[in-house]
């Protein structure tokens, strides 16, 4: 099967739907977590102060996967139909069949839910079992653990950390730890995913 490269779609699970960014998620988006610091702690952007500011965060995301450099997501809730974060699909290529999930954020009242786990099962099923991909990366702050865990509890594997790789809003330097799952490793995360779910 040759890979494909992602594409806008809808991707909808019992909790939540991803769909294509757009700026009409800009409200939703403010009211969930603008202006919020911990949400946007270890993001490489400040956090939106004002929905003019979010405004200029989505366009920007927008502009990144005009030039096909992303593939932004608005994670929606199933329960009221509003926006409570983001994600992205990245770095991606057809011929390397490889594609990395990221720029990632969550409102502060959906963590520790079920919202995380299955907006990764849902971009994980579609990147092996629809697009064709052999290995899926993720890379975060090495400050950052929360997400590291995170990472880990969705069967991941640590490969590594790039020293000095990413510079933070505030002007500092970040190590990126980066993390990958391999198509035959999928099944059994899928398992462990699906079972998680499935107990929440």
């Amino acid at each position: 099967m040759t890979a494909k490269l992602p594409a806008p779609t809808v991707l909808t699970g019992r909790h939540v739907r991803l769909e294509p960014l757009t700026p009409e998620h800009v409200p939703d988006l403010f009211a969930a977590s603008g202006g919020d610091e911990e949400v946007w702690r270890w993001l490489p952007y400040e956090a939106p102060a004002t929905e003019e500011a979010m405004a200029a965060n989505i366009a920007g995301r927008l502009a990144d996967a005009a030039s096909g450099g992303c593939v932004p997501f608005a994670v929606v809730s199933t329960a009221d139909g509003r926006a409570v974060g983001v994600t992205c699909y990245l770095d991606f290529s057809a011929r390397d069949e490889l594609v990395e999930i990221g720029g990632t954020w969550y409102a502060r009242r959906v963590w520790r839910t079920a919202v995380n786990t299955e907006s990764k099962l849902l971009l994980l099923t579609h990147a092996f079992e629809e697009l064709g991909m052999g290995r899926v990366t993720w890379k975060t702050d090495h400050l950052n653990e929360r997400s590291q865990n995170a990472i880990r509890r969705l069967g991941a594997r640590h490969e590594g950390t790039l020293r000095r790789h990413r510079r933070r809003p505030d002007g500092s330097w970040r190590d990126s730890v980066y993390f990958s799952m391999l198509h035959d490793e999928w099944p059994a995360a899928k398992a462990r995913l699906t079972e998680r779910l499935a107990e929440g």
